[in-house]
């Protein structure tokens, strides 16, 4: 199956929280977008990986997504290295995506920064065909996507550009509620942490907001880029 997208996180809700309002437009324009998260998220306050599973794949169904896979990389603790490089370079070149969605460059969560740059060389590495890898014991092709974009997550990077999703923040927020377990609910006798608060859930409104004020549009999400971006002309930034 190829894609035209592949978005990674560190974590389940990872895409979700960070640029599931872009996935469902794009979606909607005809894209095939798969999602890949790195590790089952073991390690966080509440819930279990089980039950990290079970919501990961309830929010697929809701963004509408061709695929969604796992690695099951340790949560917390894996590094940049050629085993993890490895390990996503035969997703990239199982699916060819021509972009690629990561983490956010720099955040609260040590595993995002670390997500955000093994996703980042991987894709690089990813092109070099004297890097041998193999799928069910056939030999992948090369394949370097054309673009790796960062969505931004608990700290407010600056973006380098912004994509409207007016009109898919309903469904954005459905999908970040099909984890019920890690987010806000006053009935919950489980430890808080940073994401749990009622300020964090409604965050995830106003910063859409508030970035799409800036550009015009009533919500918008924020990446950043490794690269400059390039235009035909001056009319394709209206």
């Amino acid at each position: 199956m190829k894609l035209d997208i592949l978005a990674f996180g560190a974590h389940p809700d990872d895409v979700e929280l960070g640029c599931s309002g872009t996935i469902l437009k794009e979606i909607s324009l005809g894209k095939t977008v798969g999602i890949v998260d790195l590790t089952r998220g073991e390690l966080g306050t509440r819930g279990s990986a089980e039950i990290r599973d079970e919501e990961a794949n309830a929010a697929a169904k809701i963004l509408g997504v061709s695929v969604r896979e796992n690695l099951e990389m340790r949560d917390g603790f894996f590094v940049n290295d050629e085993k993890h490089q490895l390990e996503i370079i035969k997703m990239i070149r199982k699916y060819k995506p021509e972009i690629v969605l990561c983490n956010a460059i720099d955040d609260r969560h040590i595993d995002h920064g670390k997500g955000s740059k093994l996703v980042s060389d991987a894709c690089f590495l990813s092109g070099l065909r004297k890097i041998e890898t193999t799928v069910n014991g056939e030999n992948q092709v090369a394949w370097r996507p054309k673009l790796v974009y960062h969505y931004i997550q608990w700290k407010n990077i600056a973006p380098d550009f912004v994509v409207d999703i007016t009109g898919f923040t309903d469904k954005k927020i459905e999908s970040i509620l099909a984890y019920r377990s890690q987010f806000y609910d006053s009935n919950s006798k489980e430890p808080e942490s940073p994401i749990t608060s009622k300020n964090f859930f409604e965050s995830l409104n106003y910063r859409s907001q508030d970035l799409g004020r800036l550009v015009g549009v009533d919500y918008a999400e924020g990446f950043t880029v490794e690269r400059y971006l390039a235009v035909n002309s001056l009319a394709d930034l209206i």
